[in-house]
């Protein structure tokens, strides 16, 4: 089913637009100005293909792969793509994230002092600006067609517009409302406006869009999220509190066919983890996503999503092969605010071994990264099924191989590092100290190494081996801690699909069940009339997951604003939505709550409060006369 999608959504992006474009459509600025694509649709077939560029234009950055023929000009392709938009953003400009990097006005977002000709912040609206362009032409276009399938691909359109539009309010607030095709100049919309067309949008289709789609396409159940989501932040955009619409339509994602995944593949007492890996989609972590950004490391490759994530988050002594992918860039870490919301503890390696449930074997590891070294005798592991063995040990950086029965005439190693075993074969790397999860399989001659966090909460899921802890410099990368989130590797420990592992597989979440969870208490504890214990309930649900059991559940007294929000730091990190919370509790940039380099300062400081949004391009205000300059920009 990945793959289906993901022709579906890449036959398009890669080889050619299904849409006949007027000719500055693919120069910048491409806004909500430039609407007027035209094509016409023959049959309901096409109509489908056409609708994979909508998809596709959040996933992906051009026509062609990676870089070349860019659907945006004047910023570098990779930079363009909306989810590596989305994270910087709405988590390199908080407490979740700084960037080594120097790229003209990439400093500028985690010291909250962008200006209205920030290249960054442009891209996410030129980006979001032509999604909304796409889905326009692809409405206008497929509403002459009267195949009844039709019908369903339309409401698909209106839900990523009204997806765009949705990002549009929260990031720059006022922006021109169009819906049709025209070669007018557009008025500016104002937030009570352009929340009204999105409410209205997502009401009126959510009984045409299917009760259940194919991985990677929209639902019935993706318009209630949203909605969800618009509700939650009504007070801050419209200046009415709508908590109660919040809960109903929580509700009706919580009692749907989603569930949260608890299929703990690797075994290493969570599976919060399997929702980052690259076989997301069909390891459980699927039932969990309600809208995603498909990615594959050889069908759709881009150097946004999930291979930015991956990539920018590996350096100093990462060994970037752990992560499935050829080398680090050394760029994104976190601030100690991030590493000091989560309950730290330690590992007891006998009890999570006696959790297994195996009994111990004659199959054990054996090397200099083992407790007797090259010598032995060898750390034996347990059978938990036929021919499946895991252990957990205390290594040192080093290396060892499996080997039986303490005899080099039947052993194990990996001569190419990916995942796959040989007899006799080459050394495998532990790249630092640390209690880990080694499982092998000798039915198919894998292994997998999992590093196991020294934490009670496994949702903290940092690198800390030569890093500091707190910032001195942003530029250097081991100031600050990095995170593990986000690999290119399967459940089992096998590789993405790119063999030269450029490219990443993983799937993002932009829409995941657990976050639904969490509006739902938002909403509940904001006067939005809902059931607090069941409030508990979804949180423990999340918690008991993100601890290995009910260790870390709370009770209603534990129950407060500020511990949702940082249950949401702690579940959602990294995946966009911070500086969006933030506002709605009025820490974003008010001295209530300061971070490590917020406004630029080691120590964090207030900055104006207008930059609670972002501004309008200089070059969309140039384009367009109709348009005013956000406050303070």
């Amino acid at each position: 089913m990945k793959n289906k999608i993901k022709q579906f959504t890449c036959f398009l992006a890669i080889t050619c637009f299904m849409f006949s474009c007027h000719d500055d459509l693919d120069q910048s600025p491409i806004d909500p100005d430039s609407f007027t694509e035209e094509d016409v649709f023959v049959n309901a077939s096409e109509a489908r293909s056409a609708l994979a560029k909508l998809y596709a234009s959040l996933a992906l950055t051009g026509q062609q792969g990676p870089a070349g023929n860019p659907d945006i000009t004047e910023i570098d392709e990779g930079f363009s793509q909306f989810s590596r938009m989305l994270f910087n953003l709405n988590e390199l400009t908080t407490d979740h994230a700084v960037v080594g990097w120097g790229d003209a006005g990439l400093p500028d977002l985690h010291g909250l002092y962008w200006s209205a000709g920030n290249d960054f912040t442009g891209a996410m609206y030129l980006r979001l600006a032509q999604e909304v362009s796409f889905c326009n032409s692809f409405i206008d276009n497929a509403s002459q067609l009267t195949d009844p399938e039709v019908a369903s691909y339309i409401a698909e359109a209106r839900f990523l517009r009204a997806f765009a539009y949705y990002n549009l309010i929260d990031f720059y607030a006022n922006v021109p409302l169009a819906t049709q095709i025209s070669t007018e100049l557009p008025s500016q919309s104002d937030r009570p406006e352009l929340f009204n067309f999105v409410e209205t949008e997502l009401l009126e289709i959510q009984d045409d869009l299917p009760s259940s789609n194919e991985y990677g396409r929209v639902d019935q159940v993706a318009a209630w999220a949203l909605l969800s989501r618009l509700y939650l932040n009504a007070e801050v955009w419209i200046g009415t509190p709508r908590y109660t619409d919040c809960v109903t339509y929580s509700n009706n994602v919580i009692n749907s066919g989603y569930s949260i995944n608890t299929n703990d593949v690797n075994g290493n007492g969570t599976a919060y983890d399997e929702l980052f890996l690259a076989d997301n989609n069909t390891n459980g972590a699927q039932d969990e996503f309600i809208f995603t950004l498909n990615f594959d490391g050889v069908q759709s490759q881009t150097y946004g999503g999930s291979t930015f994530l991956v990539h920018a988050a590996i350096g100093g002594s990462m060994d970037a092969s752990l992560f499935g992918v050829n080398g680090g860039w050394g760029g994104n870490r976190t601030t100690s605010a991030l590493v000091e919301k989560f309950e730290m503890g330690t590992i007891d390696i006998d009890e999570l071994n006696n959790d297994l449930g195996g009994t111990l074997s004659n199959w054990g590891l054996v090397g200099d990264a083992t407790e007797n070294a090259w010598d032995g005798p060898d750390m034996e592991m347990y059978e938990t099924s036929p021919n499946q063995y895991s252990l957990y040990a205390n290594l040192t950086a080093g290396d060892f191989k499996f080997r039986f029965d303490e005899d080099w005439g039947n052993n194990y190693g990996d001569n190419e590092l990916d995942g796959s075993l040989e007899a006799g074969g080459g050394n495998i790397p532990i790249p630092a100290d640390g209690p880990y999860l080694i499982t092998l399989d000798l039915d198919n001659l894998t292994y997998s190494i999992t590093e196991v966090t020294a934490s009670g909460d496994m949702r903290a899921m940092f690198y800390t081996d030569g890093q500091n802890l707190e910032i001195e410099s942003i530029g250097q990368f081991s100031d600050g801690y990095a995170i593990t989130k986000f690999k290119n590797v399967t459940s089992t420990g096998g590789p993405g699909n790119d063999s030269n592992g450029e490219f990443v597989d993983t799937d993002l979440p932009v829409i995941r069940l657990a976050e639904i969870y969490l509006n739902y208490a938002e909403a509940t504890l904001r006067g939005g009339g809902g059931d607090t214990g069941l409030a508990v309930d979804k949180i423990n649900e999340l918690r008991t997951r993100a601890y290995g059991g009910p260790s870390g559940n709370i009770t209603s007294s534990d129950l407060t604003l500020d511990f949702v929000l940082d249950e949401r730091s702690r579940e959602l990190y990294w995946e966009g939505q911070r500086r969006t919370d933030l506002i709605r509790y009025d820490y974003f940039t008010s001295g209530n709550y300061l971070w490590p380099w917020k406004g630029n300062q080691p120590n964090g400081t207030s900055v104006g409060s207008f930059r609670n949004i972002f501004p309008i391009p200089t070059n969309s205000i140039s384009t367009n006369p109709n348009l005013q300059q956000n406050p303070g920009y």
